[in-house]
């Protein structure tokens, strides 16, 4: 199990220094993100993918809940009032029109999740919202995925080795995907 920590650094210089700090403590790479001002240069950093800066992964989620839902109320009219399979006298709804629900409610789930990651994917991450203005003055943050036995370590690593940054707290509940 891994926490998130945040911190913001001034400037590349620093964030290059952390960077290396961070690999000398036995970080792997693939659990250090960046995030810099557009058109910075990212040479020696490890930046954040599309996943961890937008709300993509957020997106997708409601759209295939709404998207299912939707599928399985049009689903169930078609298979309660147009009859796809038989004559429509039968008293009971044939099982087969039962199977049509299902197949529109994961057609509509499918659609949902992808229509609503492509409005996500553009949509800043709700997570990284509060650091918005930072980012904006040229400030660079740090994302840090450490596992939880290791936060306090860290934590006074970076403290101690790195007075300009400011520790901006700490997430426990990281997302499976970045």
């Amino acid at each position: 199990m891994r926490r998130r920590i945040y911190w913001l650094l001034p400037d590349l210089a620093s964030a290059r220094r952390t960077m290396s700090d961070l690999l000398l403590a036995r970080i792997a790479e693939q659990h250090i993100h960046f995030v810099t001002p557009e058109g910075s240069d990212n040479a020696g950093l490890h930046p954040a993918n599309v996943l961890q800066t937008s709300d993509v992964l957020r997106a997708a989620q409601a759209g295939l809940v709404i998207g299912g839902v939707a599928g399985g109320v049009v689903g169930t009219a078609v298979a309660l009032f147009f009859p796809v399979f038989g004559d429509g006298t039968a008293s009971a709804v044939d099982a087969r029109q039962w199977g049509v629900a299902a197949v529109l409610s994961l057609f509509g789930g499918a659609i949902g999740a992808w229509a609503s990651s492509m409005i996500g994917i553009s949509t800043p991450s709700y997570r990284l919202r509060r650091f918005q203005g930072a980012l904006e003055q040229g400030q660079i943050l740090l994302m840090v995925d450490v596992p939880r036995s290791r936060v306090e370590e860290i934590e006074a690593l970076l403290a101690a080795s790195h007075p300009e940054a400011r520790f901006e707290g700490e997430e426990p509940n990281i997302p499976a995907f970045p």
